[in-house]
């Protein structure tokens, strides 16, 4: 996770941006690498964070993920607001910006679900449903947004970010796939 900064840190085209795109940059990167840790934790394949503890780490990290996506966002929107608005629009001649704002959208509407499920009495079994396919389009438009832009991130590791986040994500929808699409447990 601390590679794709590390070579981030190193980009040439960071030498004529001012500090604030920079910081959206970072974010950025910071935001998919964080990623790379929600399928290990929820799944409870990080030594010491199984059950409890992985769940509230995979909340606390989900949250961290929205602040990276916000400021990563608000960043670009400070420095260059006609480009952020042609992205909302999806009028952007950039074709990494439309995978960007659907995967932004699928986090914040991940995070909202997540703050207010109890007060709108979404099931369990629902919001298992719900969270694993905006999961699905959160990684995949995000890994799409990342290997489409030639900006900060170094190619290589870029790609094998990429390919982490996928090989953690993949087995992980699998099985909670299967737990969600089940019938309705029986009651008595």
């Amino acid at each position: 996770m601390v590679v794709p900064l590390a070579a981030a840190s190193t980009s040439p085209l960071l030498a004529w941006r001012e500090p604030i795109y920079i910081v959206a940059g970072f974010a950025g990167v910071i935001g998919m690498a964080l990623m790379l840790l929600q399928p290990l934790l929820i799944a409870g394949y990080l030594p010491g964070f199984s059950g409890p503890r992985g769940r509230r780490m995979h909340q606390w990290i989900g949250g961290c993920l929205a602040v990276a996506v916000i400021m990563h966002v608000g960043g670009l929107w400070i420095t260059s607001p006609p480009d952020v608005v042609d992205a909302l629009l999806f009028v952007s001649a950039t074709p990494f910006s439309a995978w960007g704002v659907i995967a932004m959208w699928a986090v914040l509407a991940t995070t909202l679900l997540a703050m207010f499920r109890k007060r709108v009495r979404l099931r369990p079994r629902d919001w298992r449903r719900i969270h694993l396919a905006l999961v699905v389009v959160i990684v995949i438009g995000t890994i799409v947004h990342a290997v489409l832009i030639e900006g900060t991130m170094e190619e290589v590791t870029k790609v094998l970010l990429s390919g982490l986040v996928l090989a953690a994500a993949i087995p992980v929808l699998i099985r909670f796939g299967r737990l969600a699409l089940r019938s309705t447990p029986r009651r008595g």
